[in-house]
């Protein structure tokens, strides 16, 4: 069994080979043969302390990911979220690989972010409001401004010393940012992205101008929920994969006779994405076990092509 730790994992990790595994995943996840299993919601001795179980077979891929939440281990001076991906080793059913993939699910989740955002967002999208100040956040701002020509991030946060200084650290990355009400943010922004545990709306749907691209990165767990349900019948909806969405991600929130398209529709060219400047598109990432597959499989390569061996 190959056993790739946390600091190898960071190490070859980019945005760049990120998002050109996610690509590569959301296309692969809406076609035949390709299975995603339920989703697993457990915790540890503390209640508080929870993780999920993700798996899925996929263009010759086959297995899990355990993603855990610690919310304690900040005051440890740790991360709160950890991962570890499993690969089968399908000729005989052991694990052929085992990849420590903390940073590495950060990538991923944003990566998703930057691939619907590349297809979805209008090209002249300027302002992007961000709600939430956190590890995941600060990804998120980064992988966006790499695909539209961002000049001002809003950021939103319930904790002002940390949007503050959250602000601060976009700002000496070269990516302007500043602290904003809800309110303000939105009604502003070309693209809003939600980053946070939320269980209740962070703003309203009529701040959403039209032609904004609107996305969801925090809900994936039944009761989660970051967006005002009334905003689902002002624009189009998509997603990572239509089944889970409506189970653990936004759209359990959304009218069951919503129309929900897989964004690797789209990236295929099967469904049509954005139709026009003032459309609203809305994304909900939910996160996918074909996405972390890909994801492993794509530090496996790097790995073996600088020669390492583990």
């Amino acid at each position: 069994m190959k056993f790739i730790p946390e600091e190898v994992s960071a190490g070859f990790a980019s945005h760049g080979m990120a998002y050109d595994a996610m690509y590569k995943a959301l296309i692969a996840a809406t076609e035949t043969g390709t299975v995603t299993f339920p989703v697993i919601q457990a915790h540890g001795s503390s209640q508080g302390d929870t993780y999920a179980i993700k798996s899925s077979a996929a263009a010759g891929l086959a297995g899990l990911k355990v993603g855990s939440y610690w919310p304690g281990n900040e005051a440890l001076g740790l991360p709160r979220h950890n991962s570890i991906i499993l690969l089968f080793d399908q000729s005989c059913g052991r694990i052929g690989a085992a990849v420590e993939a903390g940073r590495l699910n950060a990538y991923r989740t944003s990566a998703a972010d930057a691939v619907a955002v590349d297809a979805l967002a209008r090209e002249d999208s300027k302002t992007l409001a961000l709600f939430g100040a956190g590890h995941q956040a600060s990804y998120e701002a980064r992988a966006i401004a790499r695909f539209r020509p961002i000049e001002m991030v809003n950021v939103v946060s319930i904790n002002e010393a940390r949007g503050e200084k959250f602000a601060e650290d976009l700002r000496n990355d070269g990516i302007a940012a500043q602290v904003s009400p809800a309110e303000e943010a939105c009604r502003t922004a070309d693209i809003i992205v939600t980053a946070t545990p939320a269980t209740a709306p962070l703003f309203e749907a009529d701040w959403v101008k039209p032609g904004t691209h609107v996305a969801g990165m925090g809900a994936d767990t039944a009761g989660k929920q970051e967006m005002p349900p009334d905003l689902f019948a002002r624009g189009r909806l998509f997603c990572d994969l239509p089944s889970q969405s409506r189970v653990i991600g936004e759209f359990q929130h959304a009218p069951k006779n919503a129309r929900l398209t897989a964004i690797g529709d789209v990236l295929a060219g099967r469904s049509e994405g954005r139709t026009s400047e003032e459309e609203i598109t809305i994304f909900d990432s939910s996160g996918i076990s074909v996405q972390d597959l890909f994801m492993a499989q794509a530090i496996l390569d790097l790995v073996s092509a600088h020669g390492a061996e583990f």
